[in-house]
């Protein structure tokens, strides 16, 4: 409930608005409850006919109120506090028709009161400190006593033919006293438990929301955190691909000069591994050039809509050109059509395809990797899995939240951009350790359903 009380927007206050709609049906429906009984079941001599237009005026409030929720004119401060203003004076007017300060249930002045302190800004709850406070004096001096219960004493002019109808008369007296202390002791009981109870309530769902708020800013510390060494990455890796520019030039004229000097037809072992050299050098060059063409580039210039199954595909493909000895099983099993579409982002493909050698690093090559593909309308499931020893204990708890020291078992900085980048797309990355052996990795990611292709068919 108290959940949007705090933020001071368009949609807290609303969703304010919306419980002070509730908790007044919940007053209304304990005010009729109230008159029944003390009519009707008590006895008491009460003024219903203005007792109830006063009910009547507030259900007119809170079916404008409910009204207004319809609208989509934003909600204000002011005028939930003047919703609770309008409260407190019907509070007043049902007081003062039934006791005024004298009544047991005077407490009532404390519900907006709270309601105020928790939603609206501090000034606010001194206002309505001072409102009831008012209110509350008024009741001490003008009201409407009730006559059915209230104590009084027998006339001392009234003559009496014996002392016996006196006596009578005083025992009257004590009993109607005694009934009327009785009534004012349960309603002060009633009124007790019902106001310990619910600052109990409010006081818990408090409570809740500081935890959930807590929560919320140590995962944004979290998130702000590896952000920060997202970029300090990058821009190390920026830094080391404009530095190895001019060594892998070098290297490549080298290599080109001893393929020169040293002819195929005398030395074949030498050209096999000056064609490996030449390889390596070109994968080198082509992983630099992806890296300065692709930086800088935002979501919607480095991705496009792709069909899941082409994306899989591809990048199973370019995985092949990293190991094209490894041994890989798939598995694939869509619950829907085979139509579906995915924002195929560079990054996203480094990142899947950076676990997929992590795990055939950490396989023996005789049992390879397996690789698992499900999805539905709204999300695509990947998991991947070696035959390995497993992830360390240790290391499952913040597996890729965080970069580590060494490399080892396939793990290290690329886990850390892998998990960085599936979050920072909206997907969810989870490790765990098969019971049968070897570690696996699901990858969660949302897909483009139908209406969404429908609004970027709309936009273009």
């Amino acid at each position: 409930m108290l959940s949007y009380a705090s933020p001071k927007s368009e949609f807290s206050a609303r969703q304010n608005l919306k419980w002070l709609f509730i908790l007044r049906n919940l007053m209304i429906v304990s005010e009729v409850i109230l008159i029944v009984l003390s009519v009707y079941g008590l006895n008491i001599r009460l003024p219903e006919q203005p007792l109830w237009l006063v009910i009547l005026s507030i259900i007119v409030v809170n079916i404008y109120t409910s009204m207004r929720l319809q609208t989509e004119d934003p909600v204000t401060e002011l005028e939930i506090f003047s919703q609770l203003v309008l409260d407190v004076f019907g509070i007043t007017a049902l007081l003062y028709l039934t006791g005024g300060a004298s009544n047991p249930i005077t407490w009532v002045f404390l519900l907006p009161l709270i309601i105020t302190a928790i939603m609206l800004h501090q000034s606010y709850a001194w206002y309505m400190v001072i409102l009831t406070t008012t209110m509350y004096t008024a009741l001490m001096g003008y009201n409407i006593p009730l006559p059915s219960i209230e104590p009084h004493m027998p006339n001392p002019e009234m003559k009496y033919s014996d002392a016996k109808n006196y006596e009578l008369l005083q025992q009257v007296h004590a009993m109607s006293d005694s009934h009327y202390f009785n009534l004012h002791i349960f309603g002060m009981w009633f009124g007790f438990v019902f106001s310990a109870g619910l600052v109990a309530f409010f006081v818990v769902e408090l409570a809740k929301t500081l935890k959930a708020q807590e929560r919320n800013l140590a995962d944004a510390r979290e998130n702000a955190l590896r952000d920060e060494r997202v970029v300090a990455l990058g821009t190390l890796a920026a830094s080391a691909a404009h530095d190895m520019g001019t060594p892998l030039g070098t290297i490549a004229i080298i290599a080109h000069e001893l393929e020169q000097e040293y002819p195929i037809h005398r030395f074949s072992d030498l050209h096999e591994k000056l064609l490996i050299m030449q390889q390596q050098i070109d994968r080198c060059k082509t992983a630099l050039s992806v890296m300065s063409a692709s930086a800088g580039e935002m979501r919607a210039e480095s991705g496009s809509a792709m069909l899941l199954t082409d994306y899989i595909d591809e990048v199973v493909n370019q995985w092949r050109t990293y190991k094209p000895s490894a041994k890989l099983c798939f598995f694939i099993n869509p619950d829907v059509a085979m139509q579906a579409k995915i924002i195929a982002e560079l990054t996203l493909t480094h990142s899947i395809i950076n676990i997929l050698n992590n795990a055939a690093e950490a396989s023996p090559p005789e049992k390879g990797i397996e690789f698992h593909a499900s999805w539905d309308l709204d999300s695509a499931v990947i998991k991947i899995r070696d035959f390995g020893p497993g992830l360390p204990s240790e290391l499952i708890d913040f597996a890729g939240k965080q970069p580590v020291v060494s490399k080892k078992r396939g793990l290290g900085v690329g886990l850390f951009l892998a998990y960085s980048t599936i979050n920072r797309l909206g997907g969810k990355i989870h490790f765990y350790n098969s019971e049968s052996g070897g570690a696996c990795v699901e990858i969660t990611l949302p897909l483009l359903n139908a209406e969404s292709n429908n609004d970027n068919a709309g936009n273009g």
